[in-house]
């Protein structure tokens, strides 16, 4: 059986020296351009023109893929899953009668496609009638408020409700109020579903480190037992996981089912949906909105590029898979990522992460106060970075004698994988400050021509760049939920001018976040601890105001 933990307590050697990588390759970089700035400026010149000349050439391919992105989402949901879906139960048929249809729309001549192929072999693919869809809800200590719409928006959807398997899984340490909470909501919807189920995780499991991980796990666990009591195969079970202020779009579950049904290879894939943080956007404070929105956007992008697209947030993954992997890992608060590599391992490279085109509706960060919502804002970001954690795991396994995985394969992902993070750690920094680096830090660079000609160039570089912002601020105002009625259209102008803020949420939160875990890691101080994001609505943070008012007028 191959081992797919994560270690507890003291690592080897080998692993610790790569947890030390990405903050020695990312504070190196930075570290790097002060001592060539020392020792030649022009040398320093020359390495941040290279550092610019390549985040330009990506740049580009993100603005591309920003808007091919955008515009198959757009068209993936004007499609009638629902009737697709159906055409699988009857292949024959469905194609007999669809085979000279001259559709256009989104995938229409993969479906006839792939109608013929189900026709052609029908054994070799379950029908819709046979699938389940189990999806579980994950909350430690949210309110009725926030989990009630997540709940109503999977009732909502164009899939059969009563083939659903609804389980809300809430953490013993969430208190009586969540335990509350749960059981009003079981009562509420008990009969809307398949079924309804509430798992409370115990909160002294051993082995376990402190986030949701533990909780899904333990819910898998409690839904394999339940499935086999009524007798319903894994195969014919998809899991799909969501955080409590996730909002699945109302076709995603069709979607899902189908992508699931027309590939053979089906348990070894594993289905990801667009997250867009847009569910509480034009509550949100300005900076929150800018990151939220850069958020949503690369995770379109992400969508555009199957071959380094990985598990994030909400995702789906069949149930037989799950069971055979032990499900999620228990012991790293990035459980969303890092399932990505464990299946990797576990099926011996033979995984991959198929896109679904339809957004899943997530919250941007808000909480009850200003300051508590910028410090929110971090701590999010700091965990999403903390992914980091991934390359000791990832190189051990290629590193090693006894791998599963292609060498080379496995190199290109490692690689792609510190790219990403020394990238989010360090660029932003470099194109924001690096230019002046020479010229503050050695007197010789006043007499050197590429040291002062470098942060004009740097500006003409980043005018250029500045098309790709104004794609994504066209794009994000496409997509903004319509302006709620208690916002003036001054509001809208405000959309427009907190992007000026998007120099600073790059270097003071995206960078600053990467660093910090980074330099966790490097120095063995772990996060051991899922720090859950705050979850306020509009209500919430105005009741606080008001009571925040009430005690400063005593």
């Amino acid at each position: 059986m191959i081992d797919l933990e994560i270690p507890l307590g003291k690592r080897t050697l080998k692993y610790r020296l790569f947890e030390m990588l990405p903050a020695f390759l990312s504070y190196g970089a930075l570290l790097l351009m002060v001592i060539l700035s020392l020792i030649n400026p022009t040398l320093a010149a020359i390495y941040l023109l290279i550092v610019i000349v390549i985040l330009l050439v990506k740049a580009i391919g993100i603005a591309f893929h920003t808007i091919q992105g955008r515009n198959r989402l757009e068209a993936a949901q004007k499609v009638d899953w629902h009737t697709r879906l159906n055409d699988l139960e009857n292949p024959v048929k469905s194609y007999a009668a669809m085979q000279n249809s001259h559709s256009n729309s989104f995938g229409s001549f993969a479906h006839i496609d792939n109608l013929r192929l189900m026709a052609a072999n029908p054994g070799a693919f379950p029908r819709p009638s046979q699938i389940y869809n189990a999806v579980i809800i994950a909350t430690y200590n949210e309110s009725y408020d926030i989990l009630k719409p997540t709940i109503k928006s999977v009732l909502n959807s164009t899939f059969d409700s009563d083939k659903i398997i609804l389980v809300l899984a809430y953490e013993q340490s969430g208190g009586e109020a969540t335990k509350h909470t749960a059981d009003r909501l079981q009562k509420e919807f008990s009969d809307k579903f398949h079924t309804f189920q509430i798992v409370e995780h115990p909160s002294d499991l051993p082995n376990e480190v402190i986030g949701k991980g533990g909780n899904i796990t333990y819910a898998g666990h409690f839904l394999k037992k339940w499935l086999k009591t009524e007798g319903v195969k894994p195969s014919d079970v998809i899991v799909t996981t969501l955080d409590s202020d996730n909002r699945p779009h109302h076709t995603y579950l069709d979607y899902l089912t189908y992508e699931y049904i027309v590939h053979e290879d089906r348990k070894h894939l594993a289905y990801q949906p667009v997250s867009l943080f847009m569910n509480n956007i034009w509550d949100a404070p300005a900076p929150m909105r800018v990151i939220a929105t850069g958020n949503s956007f690369w995770n379109i992008i992400s969508s555009m590029r199957p071959h380094t697209l990985r598990n994030f947030a909400s995702h789906s993954q069949p149930m037989d898979a799950l069971e055979e992997m032990d499900f999620w890992s228990t012991r790293t608060i990035v459980e969303d990522g890092h399932q990505y590599w464990r299946s990797y391992f576990y099926f011996g490279g033979n995984y991959s992460v198929s896109p679904i085109y339809v957004p899943i509706y997530q919250d941007a960060v808000l909480s009850d106060t200003y300051k508590k919502t910028l410090k929110a804002q971090f701590v999010q970001l700091r965990r999403w970075a903390y992914g980091a954690s991934d390359v000791p795991y990832v190189a051990v396994r290629v590193f090693s004698h006894d791998r599963n995985v292609s060498l080379a394969e496995g190199l290109a992902r490692l690689g792609r994988l510190l790219d990403g993070h020394i990238t989010l750690a360090s660029t932003s920094i470099l194109v924001a400050v690096g230019g002046w680096v020479p010229l503050l830090i050695n007197s010789e660079a006043a007499r050197s021509v590429s040291a002062h000609q470098l942060p004009d160039i740097i500006s003409t570089i980043q005018q250029i760049a500045m098309i790709g912002l104004f794609i994504t601020v066209f794009l994000s105002f496409k997509m903004l939920p319509p302006r709620p009625e208690r916002y003036k259209r001054t509001r809208t102008y405000a959309m427009l001018a907190q992007w000026v803020l998007m120099p600073f949420t790059a270097i003071l939160y995206s960078s600053a976040a990467a660093l910090y875990s980074q330099g966790r890691l490097f120095i063995g101080k772990y996060l051991d601890k899922f720090d859950v994001t705050d979850k306020a609505t509009h209500e919430s943070v105005a009741l606080a105001k008001q009571q925040a008012k009430k005690r400063l007028s005593r």
